[in-house]
């Protein structure tokens, strides 16, 4: 700790009469209060339950686990990187992320002209005869199938799953903002005036 930082150190401890002035710097995931992440943890519980009552999931991954899932999401994870978080395979991960309609723009970036796929669904045609049409595995068809499933589910029900995650994680992000406006507002209050008390 060089002179100027260890004279400002001593300074905050002056005036909030605290021992530290690291507690607020520890590295953990998300700065929520506790009683603000309790919150948003209830509501997207509430948001994934309600679309199990509706829908028949693809995974059976933990309501505990797809809360995490979706904040990751939100939180721009990769695929791969919500996988090892929640030690599952990525294929799990992508079927459950599709479970609750949150389909990435490269969901649809298929081996074949997506649009003409998702009409060929409208007839409800065969897994076989839909890789035959599209000159891909079967594999390939039930992957993007899932996906055009997922899309037609969240448009029937108007994009509210969807629009309920926004909702819920744009109001914990504000929150988030605040509560760090108010942290570096107090510090400021708290060290105000005081510069003339230093000599550099």
């Amino acid at each position: 700790m060089d002179e100027k930082t260890e004279e400002l150190r001593d300074i905050f401890i002056d005036v909030t009469d605290e021992d530290t002035v690291t507690e607020s710097q520890e590295d953990t995931r998300g700065s929520l209060a506790d009683a603000d992440r309790e919150n948003v943890d209830e509501r997207i519980e509430g948001v994934i339950e309600s679309m199990r009552e509706r829908y028949e999931f693809d995974t059976d991954l933990s309501t505990e686990q797809l809360c995490e899932l979706v904040e990751r999401f939100y939180d721009g994870d990769s695929d791969a990187e919500i996988a090892r978080a929640l030690d599952e395979s990525r294929t799990s991960v992508v079927r459950a992320r599709l479970d609750v309609h949150l389909v990435r723009d490269r969901d649809t970036d298929a081996p074949f002209e997506f649009d003409a796929f998702r009409r060929a669904l409208a007839d409800d045609p065969s897994t076989a005869e839909l890789a035959e049409r599209f000159d891909v595995s079967e594999s390939t068809v039930r992957r993007y199938r899932r996906v055009v499933d997922a899309e037609n589910e969240s448009r029937q029900a108007n994009d509210r799953y969807r629009d309920e995650f926004d909702s819920v994680l744009a109001d914990a992000d504000l929150s988030e903002r605040i509560t760090e406006d108010v942290q570096q507002d107090g510090l400021e209050d708290a060290t105000e005036g005081m510069e003339t008390d230093v000599s550099f």
